[in-house]
């Protein structure tokens, strides 16, 4: 008999700690079952997200309990992977020493979306989707279980690439965003 898998500890960063990488840890808590703890933090912290906490909600993932938590929480732990999801946390924390991993995927702010209330709730969605699309390729699909294939019509296990899935987020010229 096999022992257990010890679970991939997981921490997202970004600047605020209020949408992105909130949003990223609930994704993670669901979608990786058992095999993964996910952990958040900021630069700096600030709040939730009224409208990450809408968004999430929408796929059954309530992150309304969640605070926002600064890097200093966590400098002392190790972790798996340690990956920032904005541009300004990957350039103030080149660095992390308790990461065996180091990842870098760059999201737009869904902070600075303008326009009513439904427009920016739209943004929100969209780099909350990305960003489960970039946890499904980049962690899920890394790490091998049986319970990552999906069952199909047929009752097959679909286990294709992302490739072949269509399932890569697109920058704004419409081509696969690439990033490691």
């Amino acid at each position: 008999m096999s022992e257990p898998t010890a679970k991939r500890r997981v921490l997202f960063l970004c600047t605020h700690n209020s949408a992105r990488s909130q949003m990223a840890e609930g994704l993670l808590r669901r979608l990786g079952g058992d095999r993964f703890e996910a952990f958040s933090s900021g630069t700096e912290a600030t709040h939730v997200r009224p409208l990450a906490i809408r968004a999430m909600a929408e796929l059954g993932i309530d992150i309304s309990g969640q605070q926002s938590k600064t890097l200093e929480r966590y400098l002392d732990q190790p972790f798996d992977y340690v990956i920032t999801v904005c541009d300004q946390a990957n350039e103030a924390c080149p660095l992390f020493f308790g990461a065996r991993e180091r990842l870098h995927w760059s999201f737009p702010d869904p902070s600075t979306a303008t326009g009513t209330e439904e427009a920016q709730l739209r943004v929100y969605r969209g780099v909350r989707d990305a960003i489960r699309q970039r946890i499904e390729r980049e962690l899920l699909r890394r790490e091998p279980s049986a319970s990552l294939a999906t069952v199909g019509a047929e009752g097959t296990r679909d286990q294709r690439q992302p490739d072949q899935a269509g399932d890569h987020p697109e920058g704004k010229d419409g081509q696969p965003i690439v990033q490691r």
